[in-house]
């Protein structure tokens, strides 16, 4: 079962509709002046965009690093985007008590809505990464994962990674621009965010968390996948 969210989505939802279209996200405004007018996706607090109706240019290459899977195993960051697709990435620590819990309810969405278009599951990836070593370990890792991972075969896959140490995420955190702050009580102060990276290791959008709404994400995921479709179509001919 998952842990409930500590914020309510209602609070959510009055915050976002409020910010919605102010520049927080990058590429928030590239779903302005689409060809077709936004519909209301359920339980979603403003209209999300057609999917392939609007772009979202490359923001800057994606960063990479060492990292550590669930089971200890090393890897690269961008080993998902790499074996292609669209990957979502978010940044958070396991002991946030704040806006990591309510992140990862939505990443948990994000997982069961796109459950439900097994195209657009298998080519896309959702990746949490810790900025915590000290204390998620890829045990404590593999532990948190079991609360959020969803057993459905549908589901895109989701990987809980963590860093090797502090060496090894500075420089992934600085490439992301990831301010960490610790706090005399071992609380780490920052604000969330995640992005969104495309097939060729780019980010193509950046998410505080007022804009990360799981259906706008998937929209935008689409939105990648139908555009990568369409330059394998040009190329093809």
């Amino acid at each position: 079962m998952r842990p409930a969210p500590l914020l309510g989505l209602a609070a959510l939802g009055a915050c976002a509709a409020s910010l919605a279209h102010t520049g927080l996200a990058p590429n928030v405004l590239a779903h302005e002046g689409h060809g077709h007018p936004p519909r209301a996706e359920a339980g979603a607090p403003f209209p999300i965009p057609e999917p392939g109706s609007y772009r979202l240019p490359p923001i800057k290459p994606a960063g990479g690093g060492r990292v550590l899977d669930e089971a200890g195993r090393p890897r690269d960051l961008l080993d998902d985007a790499r074996a292609g697709g669209v990957t979502v990435l978010a940044l958070i620590y396991t002991r946030c008590g704040d806006v990591c819990p309510l992140a990862s309810a939505d990443m948990a969405r994000l997982q069961d809505l796109a459950a439900r278009d097994p195209a657009a599951a298998r080519r896309m990836r959702l990746v949490t990464l810790s900025f915590d070593p000290e204390h998620d370990t890829p045990e404590v890792m593999r532990s948190f994962a079991a609360a959020w991972r969803s057993a459905d075969p549908a589901a895109p896959a989701w990987a809980f990674l963590t860093a090797p140490g502090r060496a090894e995420l500075a420089p992934i955190l600085a490439a992301y621009g990831q301010r960490v702050d610790a706090g005399p009580d071992g609380s780490l102060s920052h604000l969330f965010r995640a992005f969104l990276i495309d097939s060729g290791g780019r980010v193509r959008n950046i998410y505080s968390l007022d804009f990360f709404e799981p259906a706008l994400v998937l929209a935008d995921i689409r939105t990648l996948l139908l555009e990568e479709a369409g330059s394998g179509a040009a190329r093809g001919r």
